[in-house]
């Protein structure tokens, strides 16, 4: 599983100007099964996406080809965690240690 941490490195109306092509690619990961929970940051300095996957380079890809990424208003900090406890709804991601 993976934290993907979105910073804004451009001022919040440049953000703003791109945001439904943020939301069409966030669309993208969700029907793809990849996103599982995503918002804004308080105060709004940028986002949150939950994301899951086994391979951290795809995970990489799929940041990188974010509309806010791929515009240069914003630096991902992509974080990997093995989710071995969650609640019962998300119990389908949990994952055991090596």
């Amino acid at each position: 599983m993976f934290v993907l941490e979105l910073t804004y490195t451009a001022p919040v109306e440049r953000v703003d100007a791109l945001m439904r092509e943020h939301i069409a690619w966030l669309d993208e990961g969700y029907a793809a099964g990849v996103f599982i929970a995503s918002g804004r940051k308080n105060p709004r300095d940028g986002g949150v996406i939950l994301a899951v996957g086994e391979d951290r380079a795809a995970i990489e890809r799929i940041a990188a080809a974010d509309p806010f990424a791929e515009h240069g208003v914003c630096a991902y900090r992509i974080t990997e965690f093995i989710a071995t406890r969650t609640v019962p709804g998300l119990a389908p991601y949990e994952q055991q240690l090596p």
